[in-house]
């Protein structure tokens, strides 16, 4: 599926509950998105992907969510306008990051962790074009602190990727990338 307006893939748990702090700034965070004119991606799922979809629908936005038949039992999340529906997990990851314009990492777990991974080597190795990718600070300050004195990372590898303290500051920072980059 392709979208008129750029797509931003964004990682993030399906743990969360509505109403927890996590939660409420994915879908803040969505409902930014979808004001600045941005298709929403995710996994389609619930918790961070649930909110972040629907604070886009709740703004007229437009989402799109990433499933995956390997995943028996778990359903979409009711805030999507279209499910592409991939047979594995590695199909899932490739289509959420090739439908991606910009990349936005939220709250998350290993697999939010496996999607950032995945999406900074692919920039790292230039496997995929220049893109933005915007991680917000909390809880992704403290593990790149950590990896830049326990890991082989350069710097010109960290300045492939932008903290952000905000959902606000996450969007701005997507929005200008995205216009910077001509998106």
């Amino acid at each position: 599926m392709t979208s008129p307006n750029p797509v931003v893939s964004v990682f993030g748990s399906s743990q969360l509950p509505p109403g927890s702090p996590g939660y409420e700034e994915a879908r803040l965070a969505g409902r930014l998105l979808a004001q600045a004119g941005l298709t929403v991606c995710s996994g389609g799922y619930a918790g961070i992907m649930e909110a972040v979809s629907r604070g886009a629908k709740e703004a007229g936005g437009a989402t799109i969510g990433v499933t995956t038949s390997q995943f028996s039992g778990r359903t979409a999340n009711r805030w999507l306008d279209k499910e592409v529906t991939t047979p594995s997990l590695f199909e899932r990851l490739r289509t959420i990051v090739e439908m991606g314009h910009a990349y936005l990492g939220l709250q998350g777990g290993v697999g939010t962790l496996t999607e950032i991974s995945l999406v900074w080597s692919l920039l790292q190795t230039h496997s995929i074009p220049v893109r933005p990718l915007v991680l917000l600070r909390h809880p992704w300050q403290g593990l790149l602190d950590y990896c830049a004195g326990a890991l082989i990372i350069s710097a010109p590898d960290f300045r492939r990727l932008q903290i952000a303290a905000t959902p606000v500051e996450a969007v701005c920072a997507l929005v200008e990338a995205l216009r910077t980059t001509g998106q």
